[in-house]
């Protein structure tokens, strides 16, 4: 019995899974726009990868756990901008923190050619 309750969750998450992905890429795209609208990436780069000369720390990869990225946009350290609920619903806060779980992965620098035949 234990085992057909867990193979009923398991063909439950992959019958809902192209669903659940749809979301996620719709909520990364609409937090992407966000991203940029609020001019985040003037100082955590369009990567996440941290601003020039320290304008802003990396956030990607490994991006904090949901509810500490909340609370820097909501009541931040330093000079980050503070971006309450009446800037930033709490519908548009997941889609930004969606964005930004889902940054390309930038490759190593030895996979990018130019580099690779530049340290020969």
């Amino acid at each position: 019995m234990k085992h057909l309750i867990t193979n009923f969750f398991i063909l439950s998450s992959v019958a809902i899974s192209p669903a659940v992905q749809a979301a996620d890429l719709e909520a990364a795209q609409r937090g992407e726009a966000l991203f940029m609208q609020n001019q985040c990436d003037s100082c955590h780069g369009t990567n996440g990868q941290g601003g020039e000369r320290s304008a802003g720390p990396k956030i990607f990869p490994n991006p904090t756990p949901f509810v500490a990225f909340e609370l820097q946009l909501r009541t931040p350290r330093s000079l980050m901008p503070r971006y309450p609920v009446q800037v930033i619903s709490d519908a548009q806060l997941k889609d930004l923190y969606a964005f930004v779980e889902s940054m390309p992965q930038s490759p190593a620098a030895s996979q990018i050619s130019l580099l690779k035949n530049a340290m020969r």
